[in-house]
């Protein structure tokens, strides 16, 4: 499975990449195998400030529904508007065009975040 080195990881399977004071956020290549088929990604979010560990939307699959939990604190100023036609990007390119939000961060980066080879480590890779 593939964990870039220069994202940071949530134990519930989010990714976090962080450039100065924005985080572009989406689920990890084991979370999107573990739900398997995206059909569905829903944000309404938009414009709301999201304490860290808390949801800020859900993806649906073909067998179920998972919550979507913020990694970091700040205010939800973008989703990836691609994935409302074609949802299938999360399966296809989980860190590249299958994002799904930008978010301002206001406050201290949560401690638990972790690097590559923790979240490798907690997921038994």
């Amino acid at each position: 499975m593939n964990f870039p080195e220069e994202l940071k990881y949530t134990k519930d399977h989010e990714w976090v990449k962080i450039e100065g004071d924005i985080a572009t956020i989406g689920i990890t290549d084991f979370a999107q195998r573990e739900l398997g088929d995206i059909v569905y990604v829903e944000v309404e979010t938009i414009g709301d400030t999201i304490e860290a560990g808390e949801v800020f939307g859900t993806v649906e699959a073909v067998k179920t529904v998972s919550d979507l939990f913020m990694p970091v604190t700040g205010e939800v100023i973008e989703f990836n508007e691609e994935l409302e036609s074609s949802p299938e990007l999360v399966n296809e390119s989980p860190y590249e065009s299958g994002w799904m939000v930008k978010v301002k961060i206001s406050g201290e980066l949560p401690s638990d975040l972790m690097d590559a080879a923790a979240y490798a480590e907690l997921i038994g890779e």
